[in-house]
């Protein structure tokens, strides 16, 4: 057996393994509020959207999504972390996947590949994208008489257990046709090298 054959052979069951571990694992556990800030009550943040949530805060971008991060990258099983990485959205992309009264400064989603996503968004007055300059203090937010620069909404989105599962079996049926055509592929390109060995000789 060739070794890129036996290398198949024994890293196909050990990554089908893992990847279907990976899928069956519990969600992260329930996000706790966000850090020195406000838990908004108005319309629209509370229970009429599920899944939605807001706080008006005066933390920084990084300082908001580093909290978000930490505590929706590792599942409620033994805290196993999770595969994540963050995209950077469009800020008017928030009234499609928040609501569509949303407003926003930026946008960003935290991604489990395959799995669940949760999006943060930030609407900083001060730097609306969508309101000049002299016009932004109407939207200064004062709250119980405080002051906040930011209000952050966010919104996960949970797939379905069964719909992994049919992407499990999917993906290991196009990896198994996949390395029937290396195999092929490996064989054709060994038995050329071994015919022109032979008529070099």
């Amino acid at each position: 057996m060739s070794l890129l054959k036996k290398i198949i052979k024994f890293s196909f069951p050990l990554f089908s393994f893992l990847f279907l571990i990976y899928l069956l694992l519990p969600p992260p556990p329930e996000i706790p509020p966000l850090k020195d800030s406000l838990k908004s009550t108005e319309p629209g943040d509370t229970i009429q959207i599920p899944g939605i949530s807001a706080y008006y805060t005066n933390l920084s971008r990084q300082e908001v999504l580093d909290f978000y991060q930490k505590n929706f990258s590792k599942s409620r099983f033994l805290g196993i972390p999770l595969p994540t990485y963050r995209l950077n959205h469009p800020p008017e992309y928030a009234k499609q996947v928040i609501r569509d009264t949303q407003q926003s400064s930026y946008l960003e989603e935290i991604v489990h590949p395959l799995r669940e996503s949760l999006f943060v968004n930030g609407y900083e007055w001060e730097n609306d994208p969508f309101v000049p300059p002299e016009s932004r203090a109407q939207y200064k937010m004062v709250i119980d008489g405080k002051e906040f620069k930011c209000k952050v909404t966010i919104r996960p989105f949970y797939s379905n257990f069964f719909f992994r599962i049919l992407i499990f079996i999917g993906i290991v049926i196009a990896f198994f046709f996949l390395k029937k055509e290396v195999e092929e592929i490996y064989e054709t390109v060994s038995n050329n090298r071994q015919l022109q060995h032979k008529k070099a000789s």
